[in-house]
């Protein structure tokens, strides 16, 4: 019998739940699925760097990270990124590029559906 772990980061934990009630109630697997990201035993979150969203980003497109934002690169676009957490270069260069940054928590109230959202990891 596999023994489940608890979370001790209360926000990390009420996070999880409400995107597995958002997945149930609208139906939408993409919330499912950064929930199951998110609950993995072994903490290893992504940690992306402004470069790599640079890479892989359209301007104006709506970026979903489910870990760390990390400041390494330049930024030539503005796109709005949704994270756990941001390093301070990190937010500057997206503010600076008129993009925005929002946590995950923000991202789901904004957008239940999760509709024309990207996930890099």
């Amino acid at each position: 019998m596999q023994r489940r772990l608890e979370k001790t980061n209360p926000r990390l934990s009420t996070l999880i739940m409400r995107l597995k009630e958002a997945s149930r109630t609208n139906d939408v697997g993409i919330w499912r699925e950064i929930a199951s990201r998110l609950e993995s035993p072994r903490r290893n979150y992504a940690e992306v760097n402004i470069s790599k969203i640079n890479r892989y980003a359209i301007g104006g497109e709506t970026i979903l990270v489910p870990g760390k934002v990390l400041g390494t690169g330049v930024l030539e676009q503005p796109v709005d990124v949704a994270a756990l957490n941001f390093s301070g270069s990190a937010q500057s260069k997206i503010q600076g590029a008129k993009g925005s940054c929002m946590t995950i928590e923000e991202l789901l109230q904004k957008n239940p559906t999760g509709s024309r959202v990207r996930i890099l990891r």
